[in-house]
């Protein structure tokens, strides 16, 4: 058995978010009073987490990323990792974090051989990074990315491109190429903002970010992206690092994709984009047996939408999430 969807895209994915809870309130994911966040007891325990990547796992999902909110705020996280690199079915784990709450934990997730970390970063600059989280928290962070950057584990930057706020630093990421092995990676901005529109003084999509790195470079090769890759991948010449653009408005990335996503309260999502399918908690705690998971996720999966568009155009509804909420 495994899971596939009606236009035979194979599921191997699953992006699996840790709690709605965050220590940052960055402008672009939230309001600056933070979001509704639900009872614990809405959350689903990691004993179902593991439960769920488990059955998933023997559905042919071999990667799992770790999201948030922020899942380092959640007590009891690193045990959690612990466990789950035990599943024996799974070739990757990785995380996506702020970094402002890790640094202590880098030796135990490369004993765990965690795979990759993500780490959100919009600014290389201490009072704009503030700004955009609305916290003190920028010297911690890039403690971690130095830390993150001599650990065996691989490290992304997640940047997301805000008009009007860190547009002009996108050069400054790129050289931190130039002797680091990293991948910096910029994001078209959402509309997940907690108000659900877009206020742009312009908009930084693909185009316009690729087009201003090569008014800065004379040549840029772009690189062969992985089937179902997020970004589309580059690199300037003899830099020890890459670069690469996640067309996430613009959604040019949806046909191959391999992913499903599962928010903290244990909303199924086929999409980033749809409202959620059903909820997986309620299942498990009303008694479903593993066999009937998979059964569930293999009926749920079939109807994956083909890409992010036709997903919200079903959802019938401006109703607008924070990515804290969905899980990044």
């Amino acid at each position: 058995m495994e899971l596939r969807d009606k236009f035979g895209r194979k599921i191997s994915y699953v992006r699996l978010a840790i709690t709605d809870r965050c220590n940052l309130r960055c402008q672009y994911c939230m309001p600056a009073h933070g979001i509704a966040i639900v009872d614990r007891k809405e959350l689903l325990t990691y004993k179902e987490m593991y439960r769920i990547t488990r059955v998933l796992s023997e559905l042919g999902v071999n990667k799992v990323r770790l999201t948030g909110g922020e899942p380092f705020v959640r007590k009891d996280f690193v045990n959690f990792l612990e466990s789950l690199s035990f599943n024996d079915k799974l070739d990757e784990i990785n995380i996506t974090t702020n970094g402002a709450l890790i640094s202590n934990h880098i030796d135990k997730l490369e004993a765990l051989n965690i795979n990759a970390i993500n780490l959100s970063i919009d600014s290389l600059q201490k009072e704009k990074f503030a700004k955009i989280t609305r916290r003190d928290v920028f010297d911690e962070v890039y403690d971690t990315f130095e830390k993150l950057e001599k650990s065996r584990l691989k490290l992304k930057l997640n940047v997301v491109v805000q008009s009007g706020f860190n547009t002009d630093e996108i050069i400054d990421f790129i050289e931190l190429s130039k002797t680091k092995d990293i991948a910096v990676r910029f994001i078209e901005e959402m509309p997940f903002n907690g108000k659900g529109q877009r206020d742009m003084k312009e908009e930084w999509n693909f185009n316009k970010i690729i087009n201003h790195v090569k008014e800065h470079y004379p040549i840029i090769e772009t690189l062969k992206d992985k089937k179902s890759s997020t970004s589309r991948n580059f690199k300037i010449p003899n830099y020890k690092g890459t670069f690469g653009i996640i067309p996430a408005f613009t959604r040019t990335i949806c046909s191959d994709c391999n992913r499903i996503r599962i928010t903290a309260t244990g909303m199924f999502k086929n999409c980033l984009f749809d409202g959620g399918v059903f909820n997986v908690r309620d299942f498990i705690r009303n008694g479903a047996s593993d066999e009937e998971l998979k059964q569930l996720f293999i009926s749920t999966v079939h109807k994956k939408p083909e890409n992010g568009f036709i997903a919200e155009a079903a959802r019938g509804s401006n109703i607008s999430e924070s990515m804290s909420t969905i899980g990044g």
